[in-house]
This record gives structure tokens, C-alpha cells and sequence, in this order.
């Protein structure tokens, strides 16, 4: 199997699926044309296909049927993930395969995450007696809000066959095209998510001392949960609190009875997750009190930490110096942005990389989630060869 040949002939395919891909988004557990065109193609090429996996998701399993593994053991099984869902963001980029869904786009790239694994897909199908083992393609809803990694894992993802190892990778334009970014331990961060409602007293504005100004309340606890990062935390450990959202107050001579915030808290430290929930609950607490107002305060924590396993990632760093070389592969800084691929870190050792795909030349080189966010394309078959060079090196 020469690998880089069978890859580089499929190049036009790769960048036509994600085309067709990108022309469909749709946001989270909707994602019904996009994961209809999965199965459809993995149907074709051979694999055994599951539908409906947490609403909206596919998994493709390619089962080796020759491997005979003389010891007993039972036939190793590596996951392949990628995330299907896209944005609520009306695309502005000037192409000829814009989104055909007003007010969504794929703008994190994933569009590509599902071109490059249908590509692997297909290019292993026609070499299913040559694996050393199975091949599971998981094909996700919902990373970027609602986390469909959690329901696929209550599902059973990770079982029939069990899974032994995982690996998924993101398109970074923070990294050039023909780079990647490998990284052991700690690459993202973990992700939690609040809602804080402050409950004063409305009165006439120029009578604030017959009510209770909740928005004077919310202003103290927005600067003073800043302090939980900047006194009370370490200040080498990545941490942020990012308070994303405010609404209150119906008119400029009225005061205020409600004020609601959203924020969320990251950190690259799994166990300061609980210390900062309690930190502003705290803050929160005591200057309601002190100031005669109430408060509610929810606190969702979501995806954990993802922490890549040093044997897994030194595999995917073997395989990415056979495709492009020891000096295009760089260490990327971690991220502050979190990913659910986590969830499956967690149970199973496993590697997430960045996928350079950034070309300034030609003006490619807008950060994920822009509403003119591209990718230069010559970065797909990169992809498609590590991850089969990945897969069968694990597989080993």
C-alpha cells in the first residue's frame, strides 16, 4: 500500500466532499442532511453502518475479517472521530460552494474533519483484509455547544467493537497549511458555562434609595470574580472567566429589579474546575447580600480537559514525520478553547492534533468561527495521510 500515492489520487474527491459538506450546515442534533450524505458514502464504500447515534450521528465500522491474532487476544479496535455539526453564523466568505443555509456555516472547519475521514474511510475499505485489526469512524453532532460526545459514549460508542484507542484531529489556523501541531498532555481547555440572575428592586431612577439597583450589583460581581483568576489562582496555571453576555433594565430613569449574566470558565487544570464554582458562588453570594438582593446562580460544567496520552501522541507524531517531515511538525500552545473530544480521552488513550491550514498568501488565514472562515485545502490530503498512517501504525 503506498500510502501517500492512494491519498494524493483521492485529493479532488477529499476537496469535492468537503464542498458538498460545506454548502449543508446545520447546528447540533440537526445535522439530518449532513449525516444522510455520511452514511450514504460509507454505505458505498463497504463499511457496516449505524445511523441515529445520539439523534443525528454515524458510525462506520470496518471490520477486519482476515487478522488472526495467535495469542488470543481479541482483534485491536483505534476510533476515528469527527465532529458534523457547523455554526448560527451567516457566512460572508466569497466562494462558489457558500452555505445554502441562511444564518449557518460551517466556520470551525468541520466540514473538513468529515471530508478527510470519509476519505480514510474509503481509501482503508479497499485494503479491509490487509488491517491488523478494526477501524471505527465516528462521525459526531453537536461539539461546539451541546456535547454529543457524552450521549454517543452513554450509547455505546466505545463498545461493538471495543474500542482500544482514539484519535481526531482540528483544522487550526493559527498553524500554517503544511504544519502540524502536536502536543502531549493538556492541549484544551476544559469548558463550563454559567447563568447568574441578580434579583433586586425597581424604583424610580432619580430615587435609587427606594429600590435595589441590580445592575450597580452586577457590575461589582463581574470585577470581582476577576479576582478568583488574578488573586486567588496561581497566576502560571491557565485560567480565564469570561462573562459573555448581560441584559437588564427596561429604561434609562428606571431602576433596574433584574440584571441576567452568562459567562463561562475555562481552565487546564481539571481540578480547579470545582474551586472556581465555589469561588463565585461565594463572591456572588456575599455582595448580594451585603447590597439586600437576591440571586440565582447556575453553573453547568461541561467538557473536561483534553489530555492527550504520550504513548497515542508519539504514534500520530511517527506517522505526521512520514507525511511531511519532522520539521513541519511543531508543538502548538495549548488552547483556551475546549473540545468534547475529551470525553473520549478520558475513557480510552487517545491523541487530538492540529491540522495546519492557514495561507496568508491567499488571504486564508481568518481565525475558526469568523463569518469569512477558510482553510486552504491543500492541507486535507495531510490529514488524510496521517490519519491512515495513524491507524495502521496503531493497529501494529
Amino acid at each position: 500500500m503506498n500510502i501517500k500515492d492512494e491519498v494524493l489520487k483521492e485529493k479532488q474527491t477529499t476537496i469535492n466532499l468537503r464542498r458538498e459538506l460545506h454548502k449543508i450546515p446545520e447546528p447540533g442534533f440537526e445535522e439530518f442532511k449532513t449525516s444522510g450524505f455520511i452514511s450514504e458514502k460509507l454505505t458505498g464504500y463497504g463499511l457496516d453502518v449505524k445511523t441515529g447515534a445520539a439523534k443525528t450521528g454515524v458510525i462506520g465500522n470496518l471490520i477486519s475479517k482476515q487478522f488472526n491474532n495467535k495469542s488470543g487476544n481479541k482483534r485491536k479496535t483505534i476510533m476515528l472521530r469527527a465532529d458534523i455539526d457547523a455554526l448560527p453564523i451567516q457566512e460572508k466568505s466569497n466562494i462558489d460552494y457558500i452555505s445554502t443555509h441562511k444564518g449557518y456555516m460551517h466556520a470551525c472547519g468541520h466540514d473538513g474533519h468529515i471530508a478527510i475521514a470519509l476519505t480514510a474511510a474509503k481509501i482503508l475499505s479497499s485494503h479491509k483484509n490487509e488491517l491488523k485489526g478494526n477501524v471505527k469512524f465516528v462521525f459526531q453532532p453537536a461539539e461546539e455547544y451541546q456535547g454529543g460526545a457524552k450521549p454517543m459514549i452513554e450509547e455505546g460508542v466505545l463498545h461493538n467493537p471495543e474500542v482500544n484507542s482514539a484519535i481526531g484531529l482540528h483544522i487550526w489556523n493559527s498553524i500554517p497549511s503544511g504544519k502540524v501541531g502536536i502536543r502531549k498532555g493538556p492541549l484544551m481547555a476544559s469548558v463550563d458555562n454559567f447563568k447568574i440572575k441578580i434579583i433586586g428592586k425597581s424604583s424610580h431612577g432619580a430615587m435609587p434609595h427606594e429600590g435595589v439597583d441590580s445592575i450597580v450589583i452586577a457590575s461589582y460581581i463581574i470585577n470581582s470574580i476577576q479576582t478568583i483568576i488574578t488573586r486567588e489562582i496561581n497566576p502560571v496555571t491557565p485560567c480565564v472567566i469570561t462573562i459573555g453576555k448581560i441584559s437588564g433594565g427596561s429604561a434609562s430613569n428606571i431602576i433596574a429589579e433584574e440584571v441576567y449574566l452568562e459567562g463561562t470558565a475555562r481552565t487546564l487544570n481539571q481540578d480547579l474546575n470545582s474551586i472556581i464554582f465555589q469561588k463565585m458562588e461565594k463572591i456572588i453570594k456575599g455582595i448580594t447580600e451585603c447590597m439586600n438582593a437576591k440571586y440565582e446562580f447556575d453553573y453547568d460544567f461541561l467538557y473536561p480537559v483534553t489530555v492527550n496520552n504520550d504513548e497515542m501522541t508519539q504514534v500520530v507524531y511517527e506517522a505526521a514525520c512520514e507525511a511531511v517531515g519532522a520539521e513541519n511538525i511543531i508543538e502548538p500552545e495549548q488552547s483556551m478553547g475546549g473540545d468534547d473530544m475529551a470525553y473520549y480521552l478520558q475513557k480510552i488513550p487517545g491523541c487530538y492534533f492540529f491540522l495546519g491550514s492557514s495561507n496568508k498568501e491567499k488571504g486564508i488565514d481568518f481565525p475558526l468561527h469568523s463569518n469569512n472562515f477558510n482553510f486552504d485545502e491543500g492541507c486535507l490530503p495531510i490529514g488524510v495521510e496521517i490519519i491512515i498512517r495513524t491507524i495502521l501504525k496503531s493497529l501494529k
